[in-house]
């Protein structure tokens, strides 16, 4: 018998096998035939070229266009210049060497093929450097050339086109599958209850299996999608039903207002009225908070929505009902500027102990990794006594050196940079109650990701901003089109200066050598481009350059924490005009002063981070300004998608977007673990109801059978789709 277990050598050989576990992790015969074709080709028709990703690892069907001979100039030898088209776009193909001649005599104009390959640039135009081909033209099953199951693969009508590699191209991928298709014995017993799927009228998984791969026809690719979406949601809805039923067994330290204490007095000095929605959250959060089940709230709102008032009115709760709240922030600069604002927020009510404190406070201790050791030490000692109501840090905050008297609220800044690893620590200290939590992001998320990623989180939402912000205009600087626009932004700078303002540019690199983590920045790269711009590199460019004159100083991760903390202060006290910077300054730096923003390689940035980059300009009276610039071709996707980060301010489109263009897989954690992706066929932004209905159904069967012991077969496809790493991920986000 062939199973789901068994290895692929012996069914495809050595050879094969290896280059499918090298270049897709595919080892077991369930591995391969769980990788599903990422889309079908129908036989003749084209792919659409235009929406092309650089970087990418594609595969195109197109008719050959032309193809030309010609002598290389920088070395001896002759290329192959092709270009093949879907009818409206076009793409380049270039072939070195040798074997150029014998492509030239292959690729004849309007020849039809497929063409896999790795997007790059070249002179502003998408091209595939080397690319690997199929014919298809005139292909039938009595061809020799190519072997019968080539033959008959691409005479089909349906063509599927799979997640392919280096070494392992779909059509490669295609024909394993049909191979190991024509020996395994199918599913033994279908993990799915009967009833499940009579009721939601699913097919079996044996049936879907074998549709996804050689279908008869799109309804059957229907069919079969929607019973391996089912399969996926059901597990991931499983694994967060069973956290949340586990989630009840500790209860939660009761924290209720107290009447005429720091939150009140706080309350009363507020210079300013709470918009409606900062007003309607916290009453639910002080809700929350008043009562023994564990508060898992997630409040999601725009940069500048008032996200930190809401938290520190919750924290003062807190800690009026005599336990501490502890604010966690994802780098040293942040966790200082909280901790300065707060105190700055809370005057002599965050003056405990201290001469001119107020009859009722708190104090606000902060607490970092790279504090000098007397710091440190008396900081802990505050934590440990209570003294510290409110305590502000990184990662240092979850060590087990760090005791606290009694940890009632835990406020997590910017969850989508924060490790679950490093949450978890903190949330699930020994003890007999465990702390409630708030986690906050400014990037807003869809509601299918909510209910999948975030388990039992309730979702709160600041759609309203606070009186006083000003509208920040977006426009991208298309550097390969328009080399002079790059020169009229930094025109636009010298008149902002002059007019008293300031200004970021944010880099992507360091420009050590290393990024932010200590990393070379080709480890993470391609190695086909060109590195990143770097803030060491532009910041001396500029000043020698287009901005010479001005007041320019640097800022990333790996300054030492006084540096970084002294040239913050300056650029806030407008001693530094120009700002060059990492995204370090992507959350929490506030300087209403700076009214532009410059974004360097725009496109190596993700859009919910480009929309949250430029929430730091136009924070005070006068208008913001963000510049993306970027020497991506016009008619990339890349490009594409800065236009819609230049055309929108709403970031709740903006994250709508940035679920389409991410892959899927990487929300599981797939990103963080660098394992492939736990969600190959469900999507978060187009099946909502498929997630809401296995929600109901899990939650129901968890509460009859928590351990899954009298569903062996739930258990297995728990264990299938979501493999332990991932459902940890899952446990602890």
């Amino acid at each position: 018998m062939t199973t789901f277990d068994d290895s692929l050598v012996p069914l495809l050989g050595q050879k094969t096998a290896d280059a499918l576990e090298t270049g897709l992790g595919l080892t077991t015969v369930g591995d391969l035939l769980r990788h599903y074709p990422r889309r079908y080709d129908e036989r003749g028709k084209l792919t659409e070229i235009s929406g092309l990703e650089l970087g990418e690892h594609v595969t195109v069907q197109a008719r050959v266009k032309s193809a030309r001979l010609k002598n290389m100039r920088a070395r001896r030898g002759e290329m192959l210049d092709a270009v093949i088209t879907d009818g409206t776009s076009e793409l380049h193909l270039v072939f070195f060497g040798r074997g150029s001649r014998k492509v030239e005599r292959e690729l004849l104009p309007n020849t039809k093929a497929m063409f896999a390959g790795k997007v790059g640039v070249f002179n502003g135009k998408l091209q595939l450097a080397h690319p690997d081909y199929e014919i298809i033209d005139g292909l039938t099953d009595t061809d020799d050339e190519g072997g019968a199951a080539a033959a008959s693969k691409f005479a089909d009508a349906f063509i599927p086109v799979y997640p392919a590699a280096q070494g392992i191209q779909s059509w490669n991928v295609a024909k394993c599958v049909e191979q190991v298709l024509a020996v395994w014995d199918g599913v033994e017993e279908d993990p799915l209850p009967e009833e499940l799927r009579e009721s939601e009228g699913l097919i079996t998984l044996e049936k879907a299996l074998r549709d996804i791969h050689r279908p008869d026809g799109w309804p059957a690719v229907t069919v079969a999608q929607q019973r391996l979406k089912w399969d996926e949601a059901l597990a991931v809805q499983l694994a967060l039903a069973q956290r949340r039923h586990s989630a009840t067994a500790r209860p939660a330290s009761a924290c209720p207002r107290v009447a005429g204490r720091v939150a009140d007095a706080f309350d009363a000095r507020l210079p300013f009225k709470l918009t409606a929605g900062q007003q309607a959250v916290g009453d639910r959060i002080a809700e929350d908070l008043s009562g023994t089940q564990p508060m898992n709230r997630l409040l999601q709102g725009e940069v500048g929505s008032g996200k930190t008032m809401v938290a520190l009115r919750a924290m003062l709760q807190v800690v009026d009902s005599g336990r501490q709240s502890a604010m966690l922030a994802p780098t040293e600069v942040l966790a200082a500027q909280h901790a300065r604002s707060l105190r700055e927020l809370l005057g002599d009510l965050g003056q405990a102990g201290e001469l001119g404190g107020a009859e009722h406070a708190t104090r606000v201790t902060l607490l970092t990794g790279s504090m000098p050791a007397a710091q440190r030490k008396k900081a802990l000692l505050e934590i440990m006594t209570g003294e510290a109501g409110i305590v502000v840090g990184t990662h240092a905050l979850i060590q087990d050196k760090v005791a606290f008297a009694d940890l009632g609220l835990v406020v997590v800044d910017e969850q989508h940079r924060f490790g679950v690893e490093q949450r978890a620590a903190l949330s699930a200290r020994p003890g007999t109650a465990v702390p409630h939590v708030l986690v906050m992001t400014a990037t807003p998320i869809p509601r299918t990701v909510a209910m999948t990623v975030y388990g039992d989180l309730e979702v709160s939402a600041l759609r309203e901003l606070p009186g006083g912000r000003s509208p920040i205009k977006t426009s991208v600087v298309p550097t390969a089109e328009k080399p002079q626009w790059l020169d009229r932004a930094w025109q636009r700078i010298h008149e902002e200066v002059g007019k008293g303002h300031q200004v970021y540019v944010v880099c992507p690199r360091i420009g050590d050598g290393e990024d932010e983590d200590g990393k070379p920045p080709k480890e993470k790269g391609d190695p086909d481009k060109r590195p990143p711009l770097a803030v060491v590199d532009v910041a001396n460019r500029l000043a020698a350059g287009p901005l010479k004159g001005l007041r320019i100083d640097i800022l990333h991760g790996r300054l030492a924490p006084d540096d970084k903390d002294a040239v913050m202060r300056a650029f806030a006290a407008n001693e530094v005009q120009v700002l060059v910077a990492t995204t370090v300054v992507e959350v929490g730096v506030n300087v209403p002063n700076a009214t532009v923003m410059v974004i360097m390689d725009a496109d190596r940035f993700g859009v919910s981070q480009l929309h949250q980059l430029r929430g730091r300009v136009g924070r005070g009276s006068a208008p913001g300004l963000c510049l993306l610039v970027s020497e991506m071709p016009g008619a990339s996707a890349t490009m594409q998608r800065l236009r819609a980060v230049e055309s929108t301010l709403d970031g709740f489109e903006l994250a709508q977007l940035d679920l389409e263009l991410r892959r899927e897989g990487d929300i599981l954690g797939a990103a963080q673990s660098g394992t492939r992706s736990g969600l190959k066929m469900l999507s978060l932004l187009r099946d909502e109801d498929t997630i809401e209905a296995a929600r109901v159904v899990a939650q129901e069967i968890v509460e009859r059978d928590p351990d899954l012991g009298a569903h062996p077969g739930l258990a297995t496809l728990l264990a299938g789709v979501l493999d332990e790493e991932r459902a940890d991920y899952l446990e602890k986000t």
